[in-house]
């Protein structure tokens, strides 16, 4: 008690803890910070397939399509998968540099949910596919391509493309766990994408390329992936072609997302 005969202490409730919703916020808050503290991030993703588009339009779009604008019809929406697998790779780099640095051990000291700093390496990774996906599809349309689908099949484009880099990228958390150093991720992750990106119908119609070669080109995921942004954009989409195409994501998300955890718990 006081002077005035009040208690000194006065019980309150607990306040309630935070949902997984807002860890995941947050988390994905301190992703969007990244782009503001290290802008050149962003230069370094969007780069790399501004000059993939510019040079495989006008340097192969005649030999390969009889024009480059005709070329840049089909070539436009695969160099945007092509652009979100190769982004997903930044998912397991910006990992392993954090728990290099310790951050990944006081976040697990925490009483958040578990998966709430993968969730805002989630959020940091769909603002970059969405950012650079925005800036190849502008480019493209001062070149000349034309989605015939219109407004509402470039967003339904766009919201595929959030479900590949999802799923995507959980292959890359479960490495940037696994690997220590950054560039190491980043070796092993483009070893394993250039077979899978480039042995795909994305710059190429796989009709002229040997039966073997063909045979695996028609089952990649990535193709898959391909064939239905070019359907969505173009208006001809179907629901196989876009059922076959989620399989991947679906698949991937499910079955790594419980192994990040997993291995998040079990890290010393």
């Amino acid at each position: 008690m006081n002077e005035t005969g009040m208690p000194l202490l006065v019980r309150v409730a607990r306040p309630k803890p935070p949902s997984a919703l807002s860890n995941a916020l947050v988390f994905g808050w301190r992703a969007v910070l990244k782009f503001k503290h290290v802008p050149e991030q962003l230069f370094d993703l969007v780069m790399t397939p501004i000059m993939f588009t510019l040079l495989f339009t006008f340097v192969f779009g005649g030999a390969l399509a009889g024009s480059p604008g005709e070329y840049l019809q089909f070539f436009l929406p695969g160099i945007l998968v092509q652009t979100v697998v190769f982004n997903a790779v930044y998912s397991g780099m910006g990992l392993s540099t954090d728990i290099g640095k310790g951050l990944f051990d006081r976040f697990r000291s925490l009483p958040i949910w578990p998966l709430s700093p993968f969730a805002g390496l989630m959020v940091g990774d769909i603002l970059r596919h969405l950012i650079a996906a925005t800036i190849i599809l502008s480019i493209g349309l001062i070149l000349g391509y034309r989605p015939e689908a219109g407004l509402p099949g470039v967003l339904a484009a766009f919201l595929m493309l959030v479900a590949i880099g999802f799923g995507t990228g959980w292959i890359f958390i479960v490495l940037g766990l696994l690997i220590r150093t950054p560039t190491t991720v980043m070796t092993l992750g483009f070893t394993f994408l250039f077979p899978v990106v480039f042995a795909s119908n994305i710059m190429v119609d796989p009709v002229t390329m040997p039966g073997w070669l063909r045979a695996f080109v028609e089952v990649n995921p990535v193709s898959l992936m391909t064939t239905a942004l070019r359907g969505l954009m173009s208006g001809s989409a179907t629901f196989g072609q876009v059922f076959r195409a989620l399989i991947a994501p679906v698949v991937l998300t499910g079955a790594l997302a419980p192994v990040t955890l997993w291995i998040y718990l079990r890290r010393d």
